[in-house]
């Protein structure tokens, strides 16, 4: 880090040069945040991605340094008048501490059924040293603001660069991801959504929207999220690993061995060591040595009925009773067969007010929630993973994933067995 013209300057792969103000460096400097260091950005991605150990710490560093660029280029157009000094530093401070409440291994403990990481900001407000760095800044409630904007719950008219559409967080991780896993997928034409975006007047005042010159771009965030979807985040490794490390980590809360209030505080090797420790987690061994669980059945999503298998991403207790009891009947130890079904149904939502060239505020006729409806289906796949290579009845398991989590239930409930 290097002093710039008042700022301190952090060298980053990706931005070049970031400055950091005094407020957003006392911020940056504080236990909390510090911590994002030692959490992956993409969780077990570098199992397949060798150079995806990027971290959130870094992460957050460039969603900071967007929000400055996109606030610069409004201020040169005269769109800050309007705005508060106050409102221009809560969204700095939220793009720098969107990501404060997150789990180790990125978004998998959430699938686990652990709370979302956007409820978790508030504990880390409270701690000591980030909460004296957010006393500086002199602005009443700045935790609540700040809480609201993470949560996507604000009335300010930045809300949507912190959480929406065009939020600054997604421009930042396609962009950063896809060049860290080394992938040509994350290609987003960041610098013509900043130069488009605009403050219009909507319903409820004064909202970030964007020119109509740059519908083109923001397409191309739909198309690079529907491919890193696809080959990176979903890749079947990257999942096996993934649903291997949620059940270990819900066997170890559900017998005692961790606290979930713990592992929101922790990073991934202090987790990983945690659960290596534990001799009743073998599986935490086969992950550290990847030795991931093969793929005896991956069906993608197009050959499912619409909504089936909806209980597999959203009731995780559910999904480990339905796998403990598959594991039973093919003569296994609980644990050793992994359902896995991800879904991701916001990929890109069509709610950005657009105004043409005369200025008027036009609707958004972009046509792109039914486009992100359909990636998102092109990139979901059912997947059952075992421990060992085995065959099992695609029938029967495919008529397992079309149940409803009622007629799963009841088949549980049953002594018949799932697997005909």
């Amino acid at each position: 880090m290097a002093s710039m013209n008042g700022f301190e300057v952090v060298r980053d792969p990706l931005w070049n040069n970031i400055g950091i103000d005094a407020q957003a460096l006392a911020v940056l400097d504080s236990e909390p945040f510090q911590r994002l260091r030692y959490v992956r950005q993409l969780g077990h991605a570098f199992l397949v991605y060798p150079g995806a150990t990027h971290t959130r710490f870094e992460h957050a560093l460039g969603t900071f340094h967007l929000a400055c660029r996109a606030l610069a280029l409004l201020g040169e157009r005269g769109a800050l008048r309007a705005i508060s000094t106050a409102d221009a530093t809560l969204v700095r401070l939220a793009a720098l501490l969107h990501d404060i409440g997150h789990y180790p291994f990125s978004h998998a403990l959430e699938e686990a059924g652990l709370p979302r990481h956007e409820t978790l900001a508030r504990e880390h407000f409270a701690h000591p040293e980030l909460a004296a760095a957010l006393a500086t800044t002199g602005i009443p409630d700045v935790a609540a603001r700040l809480e609201a904007l993470i949560a996507g719950t604000s009335t300010s008219p930045w809300q949507a660069l912190i959480s929406g559409t065009l939020d600054l967080d997604k421009l930042e991780y396609l962009t950063r991801d896809g060049r860290m896993c080394g992938v040509p997928y994350g290609t987003v034409d960041v610098d013509r959504l900043l130069h488009s975006l605009t403050l219009v007047e909507g319903p409820a005042g004064l909202a970030v929207g964007l020119h109509e010159k740059g519908v083109s771009a923001l397409e191309s965030v739909l198309f690079a999220k529907y491919q890193m979807y696809r080959n990176v985040y979903w890749h079947h490794a990257v999942r096996s690993a993934t649903v291997m490390f949620k059940r270990v980590v819900r066997t170890a809360i559900a017998r005692g061995a961790l606290q979930a209030a713990w592992i929101a505080h922790s990073t991934d090797e202090a987790l990983m060591e945690a659960l290596r420790a534990d001799p009743d987690t073998p599986i935490a061994a086969r992950l550290r040595r990847r030795r991931l669980y093969k793929r005896v059945l991956d069906v993608p999503a197009s050959e499912l009925p619409p909504g089936a298998g909806g209980w597999i991403a959203e009731d995780p207790d559910l999904v480990e009773a339905v796998e403990d009891r598959l594991a039973e009947e093919l003569g296994g130890p609980p644990g050793s067969v992994l359902l896995d079904f991800p879904a991701k149904p916001e990929m890109l939502g069509g709610d950005v007010p657009v105004t043409n060239r005369r200025g008027d505020v036009v609707p958004a006729r972009l046509g792109l929630q039914q486009v992100a409806d359909e990636f998102h289906t092109a990139a979901r796949r059912f997947r059952v993973y075992a421990a060992e290579p085995r065959t099992l009845p695609r029938t029967a398991l495919l008529d397992l994933a079309e149940a409803s989590s009622s007629g799963v239930r009841s088949g549980l409930s049953e002594s018949r067995a799932l697997l005909g």
